[in-house]
């Protein structure tokens, strides 16, 4: 499924509003590079997220992602890569709620909500709820997935080197693959 380019641009639109009531500047460059991720499911509003790279060497990267009202970014996981243990994260939370899981004693009422048919794929539920001034570290090779709260969430992220094409999502149909209509 191919994201339709009236959509990728409403969602980028509508992105620069978060990022607005973050309180965060976009050069009109950054605002330029903003892409609406949809993984390949054809299905942005609930697995997807937007974002803006700022920074992305062969040591380290640096992006704000947007993430609507229940829209989850799926469980995925950063592998050791070629001399590397994988990717090492910290997500803070700028505006709005994230809830981000991981491995652990699983909470027994997630706020988080799945869409039934794709449920399978998301094996995590150790809750960790991060709002605003709020963060978490994951150390490489950790299985995670991350969704929006009620209002929606701008979530820094700030890496180690970064290799979106050698991630390994849950639910196999996932591609990060750049695709346009």
């Amino acid at each position: 499924m191919v994201l339709p380019r009236t959509q990728e641009e409403n969602a980028r639109q509508r992105a620069l509003t978060y990022f607005q009531r973050a309180g965060i500047y976009l050069t009109k460059d950054e605002m330029d590079s903003l892409k609406a991720v949809d993984f390949g499911l054809g299905r942005l509003e609930e697995i997807g997220l937007e974002r803006v790279v700022y920074v992305k060497t062969g040591r380290c990267c640096a992006k704000e992602m947007i993430l609507f009202p229940g829209q989850t970014c799926p469980e995925h996981i950063h592998l050791p890569f070629e001399a590397e243990p994988g990717k090492e994260e910290t997500f803070r939370c700028r505006w709005g709620k994230v809830y981000l899981y991981v491995p652990g004693k699983p909470v027994q009422k997630p706020q988080a909500k799945i869409p039934e048919d794709l449920r399978q794929y998301f094996t995590v539920w150790h809750e960790i709820v991060l709002t605003p001034g709020g963060q978490y570290t994951l150390a490489p090779n950790t299985l995670h997935w991350f969704q929006g709260g009620p209002d929606g969430a701008v979530v820094s992220e700030f890496s180690t080197n970064n290799r979106d094409e050698a991630d390994i999502y849950s639910n196999p149909e996932i591609s990060m693959a750049p695709r346009r209509n």
